[in-house]
């Protein structure tokens, strides 16, 4: 039968749709891993690169806030650039170069990564930015002198004593006007209130640089603050305790000194703040143009050009192609075995098609196996007609004789006497005979061969089947002998087992010179019974061994009644071994005779 598989299901497909879809799914696995990794370290690298220009951009801005020009920056300049390995230029707001770390005439990146200016700053740092806008380094007027700044030391070091005595862990931090501040790492202390042992109010009294310079920011002041609407006291209050506030020499904006209209307060801070950065302007650099080089701080969004998708659209592609190229070599490789099978096993049977083994792999071994199983069923089949041949000449050889001294006595050639009614009767029994072992085999092989157990003495079994045998045995000049070690008993079926010791006996009379023995032992090995039966006969060729249990087999082709018997009894004696659990085993040399061992199941002697 030639069906033809389906294209879906066939074995060629479907590994090829199994090798796309797993290529398929590694590239894309692949890519989306690198585009995952790629913007990862990207991310990581631009967070780097921001924390370089914060630290970059705290440091010049420092610099500008205790220098009223840009002269001299070019070596701080250069020292940032050589720590970061990074491209540092300063300009002017018309882009003038103030300072830069590359080679004269080297052009500027397009725009700029941020402005310098410490009276606006606009983020925060740790070294110098802050909410009001102001970097706290910009002290102008507002720095103490050094009598100034030593007396203020002695009073911040009475106020932390002071503080340590109340329970309170305080340090010293000097501003950067040099006005000291006793706070802790949270900020002020006592959440901005003294205890009252220590509330002498010295150390916050400004300093009379501190005063000239705060009396000048309220002066500054006064004209923004009179928009405002607002009383004079309140005018010079909100300019004293905002600047104040800054100095550190207050803890709270407005609320702790005196309650108000707090949009009025918000509104003084502005006029304030924009009075101090008018004050403060002389004292610092102007306002400057900073430029990194690749300091791009845009998110980081890892995009593909369109010719670089064009590779890995190009790349991925390939891969397929290689991928399905040597798929497809594979499957040919292994699918062309297999349709040679299948071809071999759709033919007729009488053909016994083999297969060439062309490989080493589970396919190779396939096929060795399809091809032993031919030669198996060849050797069936020749042994099939091989059996209906001798079955044929086992039963014609007596019916022949038989019709024909029938037909002569009819005829009145011959006389019916006692000899010839003896003679046509012994045809009879040979004809009874194969019959009964056909019938035999049959059963055995049809599993319904009967057997009725009983504990059997072997010893007794062997007297038996010798006893039938004595007269063949003096009749063809042959010694008949047995032997049994001790009483071992069988389990099996009487009937049966004198039938197959008999066969064997049989078998080794006939090929046993005169004067020869055949000898039949017993014994006990473990729980089984060891049962043999040994002839000193003609012995069987080596490449005969294998076939000596196969029906109809005989050494003696020329099948003749003197040498050999129909060919079944050695293979009855397999089958009711075998029904019994044991094993029938063979041991021969030419011309020293042979050894036919049955082992049985033992059974326990009867109390």
């Amino acid at each position: 039968m030639n069906r033809r598989v389906p294209l879906r299901k066939r074995l060629l497909v479907r590994l090829l749709i199994a090798t796309v879809l797993i290529a398929v799914c590694s590239v894309a696995a692949t890519a989306w891993l690198a585009v995952e990794t790629t913007t990862r370290a990207l991310r990581e690298e631009q967070g780097q690169v921001l924390a370089e220009d914060m630290d970059v951009l705290a440091r010049l801005s420092g610099y500008a806030a205790t220098h009223p020009e840009w002269r001299g920056v070019q070596d701080a300049v250069r020292a940032l650039s050589a720590r970061t390995g990074r491209r540092i230029a300063l300009t002017t707001t018309d882009r003038r170069t103030i300072a830069d770390s590359a080679p004269p005439g080297t052009s500027l990146p397009p725009r700029a990564a941020a402005t310098v200016d410490p009276l606006h700053v606009d983020t925060y740092t740790e070294r110098g930015a802050q909410r009001g806008g102001i970097d706290p380094r910009v002290v102008g007027p507002y720095r103490v002198t050094d009598a100034e700044r030593a007396r203020l030391d002695k009073l911040a070091l009475v106020r932390q004593n002071c503080f340590a005595r109340n329970g309170y862990d305080a340090e010293v931090v000097q501003t950067p006007s040099g006005r000291p501040v006793v706070t802790d790492h949270d900020g002020p202390v006592a959440g901005g209130h003294v205890p009252d042992a220590c509330a002498d109010g010295l150390l916050n009294t400004p300093t009379p640089t501190e005063e000239k310079a705060l009396a000048d920011l309220a002066e500054r002041s006064q004209a923004c603050l009179d928009k405002l609407g607002t009383s004079g006291g309140m005018n010079k209050f909100v300019a004293v305790d905002v600047t104040e506030q800054r100095l550190g020499t207050r803890y709270l904006l407005g609320e702790a000194a005196r309650p108000g209209d707090r949009e009025a307060v918000r509104e003084a801070e502005r006029c304030v703040d924009a009075a101090r950065r008018a004050q403060l302007d002389p004292y610092v650099a102007p306002v400057a143009e900073l430029f990194l080089g690749g300091g791009d701080t845009t998110a980081v969004r890892f995009d593909m050009s369109p010719a670089n998708k064009a590779k890995v659209v190009g790349a991925a592609g390939l891969v397929l192609a290689v991928t399905v190229a040597v798929t497809a070599v594979v499957a040919a490789r292994l699918v062309r075995p297999l349709r040679a099978l299948t071809e071999a096993a759709q033919q007729p049977p009488e053909l016994h098609v083999r297969v060439p083994v062309t490989t080493l792999d589970e396919t190779g071994i396939l096929a060795a196996a399809f091809n032993d199983l031919t030669e198996r069923r060849e050797r069936l089949e020749a042994q099939r007609k091989a059996m209906v041949s001798d079955i044929a000449h086992e039963l014609r050889s007596p019916l022949t004789n038989i019709r024909g001294w029938l037909e002569v006595t009819r005829d009145g050639v011959v006389d019916p006497d006692p000899a010839l009614l003896a003679s046509l009767h012994d045809e009879s029994l040979v004809l009874q005979r194969v019959i009964d072992d056909l019938q035999d085999l049959a059963a055995a092989d049809a599993g319904t061969l009967r057997l009725h157990r009983e504990p059997v003495r072997a010893d007794e079994l062997l007297d038996q089947v010798a006893a039938a045998h004595r007269v063949a045995a003096d009749t063809a000049g042959v010694g008949l002998r047995t032997a049994a070690d001790g009483t071992p008993w069988l389990d099996a079926d009487p009937v049966r087992m004198r039938q197959a010791l008999g066969n064997l006996v049989s078998n080794a009379l006939r090929h046993t010179p005169a004067d020869g023995t055949v000898t039949l032992t017993a014994r006990r090995a473990g729980d089984d019974v060891v049962l043999q039966v040994t002839d000193t006969g003609t012995g069987i060729d080596p490449e005969d061994l294998p076939y000596v249990f196969d029906r109809f087999w005989r050494a003696e082709k020329s099948r003749s009644r003197r040498t050999g018997g129909s060919g079944l009894g050695l293979p009855i004696v397999r089958h009711l071994v075998a029904a019994h659990g044991g094993t029938v085993e063979v041991d021969s040399e030419p011309g020293a005779g042979s050894v036919f061992t049955l082992r049985l199941p033992g059974a326990a002697a009867p109390d």
